[in-house]
C-alpha cells in the first residue's frame, strides 16, 4: 500500500485529501478528507482501506517521511493491523511516486474545472468521482 496526502484549496479555504493506493490493483482501496492537516485523516483513509480490502496481501506500507506518518497514532494502527511501515531514506522518493503522480493529477483535474472548487463540499463528491470512477492508473 502506498499513501500520501493531498492539499487542495477551496473558496471556502483548503481541503486535505488522503488516499491509500494498492499498487498490485493500481486502485485507491482508502479515501478521506479533512479541512485541516491532522493525523485523523490518515487513520480515517486506513479504516476505509481495511475495511474495503479486508485482505491479507496489503502487509506493506510506504508513505514520505512526513511527521504525520510518525505520529504515534499512525504506526499504532498499522501495527495493529500487522502492517509494516517502510519508509525510504531521506530525499529517495521513488517508493511512493505512484500515489506523488495520483495527487498531481488530482490537482491538474480540480484546476481545469474550477467550480468544484467553491466548496469544501463540492471538492469532496469531485475528489470521491475522481477516484471511485475516473482513476485508472
Amino acid at each position: 500500500m502506498l499513501a500520501d496526502i493531498t492539499y487542495l484549496k477551496t473558496a471556502e479555504g483548503g481541503l486535505s485529501s488522503a488516499a491509500i493506493l494498492a499498487l498490485w490493483s493500481c486502485e485507491i482501496v482508502g479515501s478521506a478528507w479533512t479541512p485541516t492537516l491532522h493525523t485523523r485523516v490518515l487513520l480515517a483513509a486506513l479504516t476505509d482501506a481495511l475495511q474495503r480490502r479486508q485482505t491479507a496481501a496489503a502487509r506493506l506500507h510506504d508513505s514520505d517521511r512526513g511527521s504525520l506518518y510518525n505520529d504515534g497514532d499512525y504506526p499504532s494502527a498499522l501495527r495493529a493491523a500487522g502492517i509494516e511501515r517502510n519508509m525510504s531514506r531521506a530525499g529517495r522518493c521513488y517508493d511512493n511516486a505512484a500515489l506523488e503522480s495520483f495527487g498531481s493529477r488530482l490537482k491538474s483535474a480540480a484546476r481545469r474545472n474550477e467550480a468544484i472548487l467553491v466548496s469544501r463540499d463540492h471538492t469532496k463528491l469531485a475528489v470521491f468521482d475522481h477516484l471511485e470512477t475516473i482513476h485508472d492508473s
